[in-house]
């Protein structure tokens, strides 16, 4: 039987319910002193939900927790820290305008008679940054590093606190495969000097890379805790889904044919510096492929997908849609012939505060179908947010009436997807259509990518995932600082080439 004390946290059968869900359902998960303990599970299983209870954000209805053995009560975020217990949150909780240094210090800063002591703390910034290989330039502004950078400010604002148990939520969502490997040495490196951290993740690739343990939960309930080391990807993945999941994407060879999208030399200027985000850009995508935009986030992959949709102007070149120019269409009249799976599916996806049904008819509750006399047909709406919801298998607490807000990142990305592929169009733009989603939700939108191709229709993707990348597209376009860097083959490419092109280290410029 182990020591009690080899157990720096236990939470113990702890509960936790919301409107119409039980997000936790007895949920037993106990973390060893120096261990990288892995949290897995899809979306929406509750993984989020039982950190934020270990963080304070959340009271159970049932359950405790112990720290070294004893009973504590953490109440907010406030005794946490107390407690030694930090997070870093999926979406980064910093102050744009403040320096890194001052974010780092905010809410713990030493003063002396009323004043801020910052010579001691950037002292102590410095020592923490050698000691764990995290370099950050302390005097910038947090709004001008890179996510990558960001990232470093939040562990490091743990560290500062003194925190020894360091709770990781989906860590790597918005790193590149270097950034992510520079991660994973920083976890190693935090717990070779003692601390103990908590990984929530879902990408399995990762999880057996760094984690000792993994305790898997599947709709709000656990599973089992096992040995990383003990295990394979597939066994972790049918826990966490309940089923096998098919890891490689399922696809017949593509038979492109008519040009659907023609992009010819398409300049766009950056907001935020004064030179071009997208530059001289040409490429054509036929119905029946799938085209990737791939690279690095922040080389003009965003800038590009708002211009082609009408967010951005086009300052110069030509982007013809099914025969039609649309350089400088309206937004409305690019619709007729694309669907567009947006990025930022909270800012440009959802009305987050409309319920799921309204979101599904959001673009078309002026068409015949769904309007009677100039109103609204609620019924015919109703029915058709049914039937969407079914087809895939969106999961809310209260069906089509849910606050959009309420579900869980995945479900709200199944619901967008769902409404922009029954659409119907001639090209579907899909912009990182599987982020922050576990292997069962990537597996159904990939086979539903793969289907629409199958279907004739011309898919543009753009994705910084490289397994994605690799396993969904017929042709790769990596972009790097605005411009195509090169054209790949994923048969004949691996992800290390493309790695070099993202990373601007080859260009096709060079080869040709």
């Amino acid at each position: 039987m182990e020591n009690k004390q080899d157990y720096v946290i236990e939470m113990l059968h702890i509960t936790k319910e919301f409107p119409g869900i039980i997000a936790n359902d007895d949920i037993t998960l106990q973390l060893r002193r120096g261990e990288i303990h892995a949290l897995l599970g899809e979306n929406g299983a509750g993984k989020s939900t039982l950190m934020s209870v270990l963080f304070g954000l959340y009271k159970p209805e049932k359950g405790e927790i112990r720290k070294n053995g004893e009973k504590v009560t953490i109440n907010d975020p406030n005794d946490a820290t107390r407690l030694g217990i930090g997070m870093v949150h999926q979406h980064f909780k910093l102050v744009e305008v403040f320096t890194v240094l001052e974010n780092i210090i905010l809410g713990a800063e030493t003063t002396k008679l009323g004043f801020l002591q910052k010579k001691e703390a950037r002292k102590k910034v410095e020592e923490l940054s050698k000691k764990y290989g995290l370099s950050v330039d302390l005097d910038a502004k947090v709004e001008d590093i890179t996510v990558g950078m960001q990232q470093r400010v939040e562990i490091l604002k743990m560290l500062y606190r003194d925190n020894e148990i360091l709770i990781f939520d989906e860590p790597t969502a918005v790193l590149t495969p270097q950034e992510i490997d520079e991660l994973m040495a920083v976890m190693k490196n935090l717990v070779a000097e003692g601390k103990s951290i908590l990984f929530i993740s879902h990408k399995l690739n990762e999880i057996m890379q760094v984690s000792d343990r993994v305790t898997v939960l599947r709709k709000g309930k656990y599973i089992d805790t096992i040995n990383t080391a003990d295990t394979t990807k597939e066994e972790l993945s049918s826990m966490m889904v309940g089923r096998p999941v098919q890891l490689v994407v399922d696809k017949y060879e593509a038979k492109p044919g008519e040009v659907v999208l023609k992009v010819e030399s398409v300049c766009i200027r950056s907001h935020i510096h004064n030179r071009d985000a997208v530059h001289n850009v040409s490429f054509e995508v036929r119905a029946g492929e799938i085209v990737c935009l791939a690279g690095i986030d922040g080389n003009g992959q965003t800038e590009f997908i708002y211009g082609l949709s009408g967010l951005d102007k086009v300052s110069s070149g030509k982007i013809t849609l099914c025969g039609r120019d649309i350089t400088h269409a309206a937004i409305a009249d690019r619709g007729h012939d694309m669907s567009h799976i947006p990025e930022d599916r909270h800012k440009h996806g959802l009305v987050l505060d409309f319920s799921l049904e309204d979101n599904m008819v959001i673009q078309r509750f002026n068409e015949p179908m769904f309007q009677h006399h100039g109103f609204i047909d609620k019924k015919q709406v109703r029915n058709y947010a049914e039937r969407l919801i079914e087809q895939f298998d969106v999961r809310s607490g209260q069906g089509p009436v849910t606050i959009t807000r309420s579900m869980s990142g995945g479900n709200q990305q199944k619901a967008i997807i769902a409404r922009e592929i029954d659409r119907d169009k001639a090209l579907i733009v899909a912009v990182q259509p599987t982020r922050g989603l576990d292997v069962g939700a990537i597996e159904y939108i990939h086979s539903q990518l793969v289907a629409e191709r199958d279907r004739g229709k011309a898919v543009l993707l753009v994705s910084l995932e490289l397994d994605e990348v690799m396993g969904l597209s017929d042709r790769i376009l990596v972009m790097h600082n605005g411009e195509i860097a090169g054209e790949f083959d994923p048969k004949k490419t691996t992800v290390e080439e493309l790695g070099l092109y993202m990373a601007g280290a080859k260009h096709k410029k060079e080869a040709e």
